[in-house]
């Protein structure tokens, strides 16, 4: 697998506290937008994300966002 799978064409928005969370990259995880271990075996390591203020944010699940774990709309355009 040399492309994540598309999980969702949408953003998940989420009221997110400060902390540190574990983005899936790969696209198999359960638990998505988040890391559920599923990428071992694969090239994709989950992406660390630190949150420092309380508020909703639009977290990529379609894999590809120039912005990380962040939605930019690529999934648009998927």
């Amino acid at each position: 697998m040399s492309q994540p799978e598309i999980a969702a064409k949408e953003p998940a928005v989420l009221e997110l506290e400060p902390g540190t969370y574990w983005w899936c990259a790969c696209g198999q995880s359960k638990n998505q937008p988040w890391c559920d271990g599923s990428h071992k075996g694969t090239a994709f390591q989950p992406l660390e994300v630190t949150i420092d203020k309380a508020k909703k944010y639009a977290m990529c699940q379609c894999k590809h966002s120039a912005n990380g774990a962040f939605c930019d709309g690529t999934h648009r355009k998927l």
